[in-house]
């Protein structure tokens, strides 16, 4: 672990009201770059970039200093931190934004208040135009992991793209795959994702999987069988954090086992609500459930 390289994650920290089959919780912690944090500190250090409300509390800190991740560069504004709430239907195939309070996020102009050398930078899935002001900001990182998401898609397509063209990683769903090339073919998107530059394309695929392009291979990796979904909300997020975590203490070199790493963790995010389930993980459990994973 000490030859762990860092990562420093820029994303959101909110409170998160979920509706599912099998529950409801109200104001629990939740945010793109709180599910990563989690999941990639049980590799390597992780720093956060963020902001939250003078409504964050002490219960929440602790959760952060419990997987010694630095909080150094979240800032705390007076204000309400960003709240969301969603509703899924029978069978979790859709999703219902119930509301969206951005409160502090709104105004979020992310912020380093330490010198960083040579982190793994990922860029959660914000506004394309902050997560390339990050990259102007962090001076010679490791490599660069970026998400999207189809509101991005849909309002700064050129920023996207853009984005795409500065980063070593790029991860991204099916859908906004296809929403944001027009094809569907899966394995022609992701040949021009890495046309733009990236060294490595991950197309997420739901319950499907996911789709790993590399240099020339297109390798289709599934989910962990028989696994029960309650809330799938953080997946995508605790995904990355696997796949990041992974590479940020083993290396690059392996992208296969990398992406592994993240659908098991994913796994372990939609078996409960919120971090219930990420925060109980087991390595014998982790391991077998390894197992489980095909590659194809």
């Amino acid at each position: 672990m000490s030859d762990s390289k860092e990562i420093l994650a820029v994303g959101s920290i909110a409170f998160d009201t979920i509706h599912t089959p099998k529950g409801n919780r109200d104001k629990i912690l939740g945010g793109s770059s709180t599910y990563f944090s989690v999941a990639s500190s049980r590799y390597c250090p992780v720093s956060l970039i963020g902001i939250v409300g003078n409504d964050f509390t002490d219960n929440e800190w602790a959760l952060f200093n419990r997987y010694n991740i630095n909080t150094e560069s979240i800032e705390v504004c007076r204000g309400k931190t960003f709240s969301w709430g969603g509703k899924y239907n029978h069978d979790y195939t859709t999703r219902d934004t119930l509301f969206t309070d951005l409160g502090v996020f709104e105004n979020f102009k992310p912020t380093i208040k330490t010198n960083y050398s040579s982190p793994i930078l990922y860029l959660g899935n914000i506004q394309p135009e902050l997560q390339l002001d990050v990259i102007n900001k962090i001076k010679n990182p490791y490599l660069i992991a970026a998400d999207s998401m189809n509101l991005w898609i849909d309002l700064f397509p050129g920023d996207v793209i853009e984005l795409i063209k500065k980063v070593n990683i790029f991860l991204l769903n099916d859908e906004e795959a296809m929403q944001l090339t027009g094809l569907t073919d899966l394995d022609k998107i992701a040949d021009q994702f890495l046309s733009y530059g990236p060294e490595i394309v991950i197309i997420k695929k739901g319950g499907e999987g996911s789709l790993l392009a590399f240099k020339n291979e297109k390798i289709n990796i599934s989910v962990v069988p028989n696994t029960s979904v309650f809330d799938p909300t953080g997946a995508g997020d605790s995904f990355a954090g696997g796949v990041l975590g992974y590479i940020a203490k083993f290396g690059i070199n392996n992208p296969v086992d990398a992406v592994v790493h993240g659908t098991v963790t994913a796994s372990y995010t939609v078996s409960g609500f919120g971090l219930e389930k990420l925060c109980m993980i087991i390595d014998e459990d982790f391991n077998n459930k390894i197992m489980d994973v095909k590659i194809t």
